[in-house]
């Protein structure tokens, strides 16, 4: 009987052909579990970067844009929010209203108002009589007028009502410039720079030092000067009249008018608070009469 044919390896044909169908055959799949090695050999250590990019970005869910790419440039950061100060207010405060709406009024009637700002105004023909009683509540002529006064005086009630009116008008001249130089406030637009001996605080508008020296000089004379009747009324008419003549020449507003009155009285409750007498500063009258 002849003996059956064998293969190189010394099995027989029928063996190696049955083998052939064995699951670990190529044709039986067996090349997915060499393709799954391979995969697992691509993440070790010693794998090259490059093949695994490349079958990565061969894969279906990579290809769906699920991952970001390598290539994509760097992550834009929104822009910041705007400054607190960029802010529109589109919800102001009540007081916020009222002081816009007040100074809104303030500069319309101030400019209304201001009818010898200039020759070829309404009142232009005014406008020289305005500029003499400017000058007649100036701060040098009343100091000036003052030591004169405390020069002249032999008495010793006159040199102390003299020597208090000093007082006033140095305080007035102090806290009229430090305000000026805190709040500046610019003068109305229609007004001319021909002032009588301006200084560097004059430039600015709030408050109006002729308003404080005329309601400060006015009370200090109704009070401590005995005056007929038709005297003191031309007094108050004086105060008045200087201070609204600060609008018609266009040198300030209404309210720097209006807060000038208020702060002439207010220092002259200081200074009769502060009365200087020959008890209580008897060194400054001993001085004086040296």
């Amino acid at each position: 009987m002849p003996s059956p044919r064998r293969n190189v390896e010394g099995r027989p044909l029928g063996a190696s052909a049955s083998s052939s169908g064995s699951p670990g055959s190529p044709a039986h799949g067996g090349g997915g579990r060499f393709e799954f090695q391979s995969l697992l050999s691509s993440r070790a250590p010693g794998a090259d970067p490059t093949c695994a990019r490349l079958r990565a970005s061969e894969s279906p869910v990579h290809r769906r844009g699920s991952y970001p790419s390598a290539a994509a440039g760097p992550s834009q950061t929104p822009p910041p929010p705007p400054a607190e100060e960029d802010c529109l207010d589109l919800n102001p405060s009540f007081l916020v209203i009222a002081l816009r709406s007040l100074l809104a009024i303030d500069l319309w009637l101030s400019k209304k108002l201001g009818v010898c700002a200039e020759e070829s105004s309404s009142w232009g023909s005014v406008r020289p009589l305005m500029k003499l009683l400017e000058i007649s509540g100036h701060g040098i002529p009343w100091l000036l007028g003052t030591l004169y006064c405390l020069y002249k005086s032999d008495s010793w009630a006159g040199r102390e009502v003299l020597m208090n009116l000093l007082f006033a008008l140095l305080l007035d001249l102090l806290l009229v410039s430090l305000i000026k130089g805190l709040v500046r406030r610019r003068r109305p637009a229609h007004n001319q720079m021909d002032m009588f001996v301006t200084f560097s605080v004059d430039k600015y508008s709030f408050p109006s030092g002729h308003a404080t020296r005329a309601a400060l000089v006015a009370r200090f004379i109704l009070n401590h000067l005995v005056l007929a009747i038709p005297l003191r009324v031309l007094v108050v008419l004086w105060a008045l009249i200087l201070g609204h003549s600060r609008v018609m020449l266009g040198r300030h507003n209404v309210s720097d008018v209006a807060f000038g009155f208020l702060l002439g009285y207010m220092q002259y409750v200081i200074v009769n608070y502060c009365w200087l007498s020959p008890h209580n500063a008897a060194v400054l009258f001993v001085l004086w009469n040296q």
